[in-house]
């Protein structure tokens, strides 16, 4: 076909296409002429009939009508609404093929953006019973009729998928949606609509410890309406709370909280540690595969007794106190000053007098460490998705630190800021992949790097 400047396919054309391979959020990717078509729904392998729904000048986006052939490795999901819900990408792909699949992700990032070619990617720790695993979660309510619902949103949108059950949380999470559901039904409680701001109830998150007990934390857009009624609906939750959030956001929390039954924070273990948990408090949510990665993370950085380590993005402190039974002093980094608090209180209630907390930016606080001649024998790097700060792996390169242990949610960022140390001196000495959330396309990733070179 000659080069005409124009994509080879048109919107609403009716293709049929071999399935190459899988985009890191689940899409199938088929090529037309070197032109890429990704196919939702689609698995590596398949052949099928797909109705073209977009198409921009370099690729095209097309929905699968009818499988031709069928990947050996594709499973009836668990879940009822998976096809149109937005919070899990791979149920229908086997969990072997997932694990395999997300190996594979790693290893092209690191190859194709960062360069090491030649750096073996582990096979990835997966779960035993990769269902039920989340023991935390926020339901946005909506109307379905004349009734309260809860549920998540659609992919890329604010369309309300209704729930009744979800099998990759605790059921007793999703329990404590339905009672808040029940409550606003028989009480008449509003909900609220985005559009015209109108309404009350908004929100339920809930968490389960491993203590067993129930935080549940419900959000109106003002004053909580029939408390007596809720609370009696929530009476074997350990804490409950209310908070108000009045603004037009997307965020589900406002400022303003208020305890209305039980304790303000709940006890939650962590590798043998005690961890309070309040209803803003920031823990992993796959408590099996929390134990995996943060020991799997201590394993390979190695603490010494007469090591100091910097915990950088250190969070509430879970790694830093892990960290502390194992060397001379930790010094944890983090910029949210509630979090910084959680960490302070969590040393308190664990006996750790060998960690201190530092509220600021990485990007200001690790160079101004380096530059006051801070012992740093080793570093923890655990950054949000977007990677660490130019100026924080600066200062990783210029510090003492033989080794680093860098926990990444997105390998394509770890992969970039692997490079960056790489040319300051330092490699990648094993890549070891952690299945935090299976039914997802989301992948933890745990690196050693080690400084080859000054």
């Amino acid at each position: 076909m000659p080069n005409t400047g124009r994509p080879p396919v048109r919107k609403n054309d009716d293709l049929t296409l071999t399935i190459e391979s899988l985009t890191n959020e689940g899409q199938g990717v088929a090529r037309v002429n070197g032109y890429a078509v990704f196919v939702t729904g689609a698995l590596a392998g398949e052949t099928v009939l797909a109705h073209v729904i977009k198409v921009t000048p370099s690729y095209a986006v097309a929905k699968s009508m009818q499988f031709v052939t069928v990947s050996p490795e594709r499973v009836v999901p668990a879940c009822q609404v998976f096809t149109q819900c937005g919070g899990c990408d791979l149920w229908h792909l086997s969990y072997p093929a997932q694990l395999r699949q997300k190996r594979q992700w790693v290893e092209d990032a690191f190859r194709r953006l960062g360069g090491f070619a030649e750096t073996p990617v582990r096979e990835v720790l997966g779960m035993e019973d990769p269902t039920r695993y989340r023991n935390k979660a926020g339901f946005p309510f909506g109307i379905v009729g004349d009734a309260a619902v809860f549920g998540f949103y659609a992919g890329r949108s604010h369309r309300l998928v209704p729930l009744f059950d979800c099998p990759i949380h605790d059921e007793r999470v999703v329990d404590a949606a339905r009672r808040v559901a029940a409550w606003a039904n028989e009480c008449g409680v509003s909900v609220y609509d985005e559009t015209t701001r109108r309404g009350q109830l908004r929100h339920v998150v809930a968490r389960v410890t491993s203590e067993d007990e129930c935080m549940a934390v419900v959000v109106t857009r003002g004053a909580l309406p029939h408390r007596d009624e809720l609370l009696a609906c929530l009476s074997d939750c350990g804490s409950v709370w209310h908070n108000e959030n009045p603004n037009d956001t997307n965020l589900i929390f406002g400022e303003r909280f208020t305890l209305l039954a039980g304790k303000p924070a709940l006890t939650e273990i962590v590798c043998g540690k005690r961890f309070l948990v309040g209803p803003q408090s920031f823990l992993q949510v796959n408590r099996t595969q929390t134990r995996v990665l943060y020991e799997t993370a201590l394993s390979l950085l190695d603490p010494r007794p007469d090591e100091t380590v910097a915990d950088v993005y250190c969070g509430v402190g879970t790694i830093s106190l892990l960290l502390a039974d194992r060397c001379a002093g930790v010094i944890g980094i983090e910029q949210a000053a509630p979090a910084v608090e959680d960490a302070r209180r969590n040393a308190q209630e664990n006996g750790a007098k060998n960690v201190s907390f530092l509220c600021g930016g990485a990007k200001e606080l690790l160079p101004r460490l380096v530059s006051e001649g801070r012992k740093i024998d080793a570093l923890v790097l655990d950054p949000p998705r977007k990677g660490c700060a130019e100026a924080a792996l600066s200062a990783v390169a210029a510090s003492g630190a033989k080794r680093v242990v860098y926990v990444s949610c997105n390998p394509a960022t770890l992969a970039r800021d692997c490079r960056i140390l790489a040319a300051a001196g330092f490699s990648p000495a094993v890549v070891q992949p952690v299945d935090m959330f299976p039914q997802t396309c989301h992948v933890e990733t745990v690196v050693l790097i080690t400084r080859v070179k000054e």
